[in-house]
């Protein structure tokens, strides 16, 4: 990753603004370089608004391209039911009860529309078999009907809040900016199940890309 401050733009800044939970619009603008001088203070590190080594370090993001071919991005839901918020954290502890050393997927949207970094992009992911070394992962939050529903843990439900729907466009563009090679699927095009609880292939924004 390059350094980068106040005034920068370009997809490490899109990246940077992904890890601290912003706006990914690409742009180092004041409201970024305030979020990146909090961060700094809590992480003990210089208080510059600079964003090099040290500070990407802290951020969990390498300095050094993933060093994984991506062939693929794969979409996901969590699989939980409409109407109800679930973080990153309690994703990753689902994960971890499960025996994964980390929540599987590499990015996870919830339900406002941030978007929130999971397993490092260099690390082989855990969210659909055959196809982890060469994958990124991303999950979106909700995939199923309310709990109402009878035996709504077994039933598939397009619920993504337009503002999920507009996160998952900004992420997945940026990722295939990264990745110009991977194409997008979704996690039932590998396994037999509803997740992402839609096709991927007949969404128009996302086929755009």
């Amino acid at each position: 990753m390059q350094t980068i401050r106040k005034g920068s733009r370009g997809g490490d800044v899109a990246t940077l603004q992904h890890a601290l939970n912003l706006i990914a619009d690409g742009i180092f603008g004041p409201i970024t370089n305030e979020a990146v001088r909090d961060f700094q203070r809590s992480h003990n590190l210089a208080v510059d608004g600079i964003v090099g080594p040290k500070t990407w370090a802290a951020l969990g993001i390498g300095s050094s391209p993933n060093p994984r071919r991506i062939d693929k991005i794969i979409l996901h839901c969590s699989a939980t039911p409409e109407g109800e918020d679930y973080t990153v954290d309690q994703i990753r502890q689902m994960h971890l009860a499960r025996g994964f050393t980390d929540i599987g997927y590499h990015w996870y949207i919830t339900r406002d529309g941030k978007i929130h970094k999971g397993r490092d992009e260099a690390k082989i992911g855990a969210h659909t078999t055959g196809q982890n070394s060469y994958s990124i992962g991303v999950c979106y939050c909700g995939g199923c009907p309310p709990r109402s529903v009878k035996n709504w843990a077994n039933q598939g439900k397009d619920t993504r809040t337009a503002e999920q729907r507009a996160a998952i466009i900004r992420l997945c563009k940026e990722l295939k900016s990264r990745y110009p090679s991977a194409t997008l699927h979704g996690h039932n095009e590998f396994a037999n199940k509803a997740c992402p609880s839609f096709i991927v292939k007949n969404d128009p924004d996302l086929c755009a890309l």
